[in-house]
């Protein structure tokens, strides 16, 4: 199994694979790299598809998968970060985590905790550190619950509904499966490539006034 596939992850292991994907992907450093977006979309398009698809998937099944996974896992991730995640982070030499920590931290000083929170679940690497570092700044335990259960319900629930939308409207969509999940995936690294650009004009201008 291709753990960089969502198409890999749903035939070999169906609903199961969606709770575990995102399970992993905000609750454990190591799930950084799995395809949260893109599997919660293409699962939302399996559902479309005929009883007879090499791949079918319930809709309602799919829901609570998704929406457990994503809740479990930032809810594991902050508990994980109160004991000491701040020494997990600094042991890991992955840049991209390490990058997504920086950006963590400048989403939670510009946003400050509640939106923060919530913008997080929709960009990868950020949606997976941001929940232990909110542990490891101590940010209230019901503030953190409140605003990554609103969070997880928007991102879970809206991207799966978006794969069926357009799946339910598109007879055949997916035969084209692989350019759609390839859109996707960009569509998703749009809100990290906006920040990488702020902070790299903010650093800019503080280079000049200096």
């Amino acid at each position: 199994m291709n753990p960089l596939s969502a198409t890999s992850w749903l035939s070999s292991l169906g609903t199961a694979g969606v709770f575990l994907v995102l399970f992993a992907e905000t609750g454990l450093l190591i799930g950084f790299f799995l395809p949260g977006d893109s599997l919660l979309f293409t699962a939302g398009l399996f559902c479309t598809t005929s009883a007879t698809a090499t791949v079918h998937l319930s809709l309602p099944a799919v829901l609570v998968a998704s929406v457990a996974g994503a809740l479990a896992g930032a809810q594991t991730g902050f508990l994980l970060g109160r004991r000491g995640g701040r020494a997990l982070l600094a042991k890991s030499r992955n840049p991209h985590l390490h990058r997504g920590m920086a950006r963590a931290e400048e989403l939670f000083g510009r946003y400050g905790h509640a939106k923060a929170i919530v913008l997080a679940r929709f960009v990868p690497v950020v949606r997976t550190v941001l929940n232990p570092l909110a542990g490891i700044l101590a940010v209230p335990a019901r503030t953190f619950t409140i605003w990554q259960v609103l969070g997880g319900l928007l991102w879970a629930v809206g991207v799966t509904l978006a794969g069926y939308v357009l799946g339910s409207s598109i007879p055949g969509i997916d035969q084209y499966l692989l350019p759609i999940v390839a859109l996707v995936v960009i569509v998703s690294l749009i809100p990290l490539a906006l920040e990488l650009l702020r902070s790299r004009k903010r650093r800019s201008e503080t280079g000049d006034r200096a």
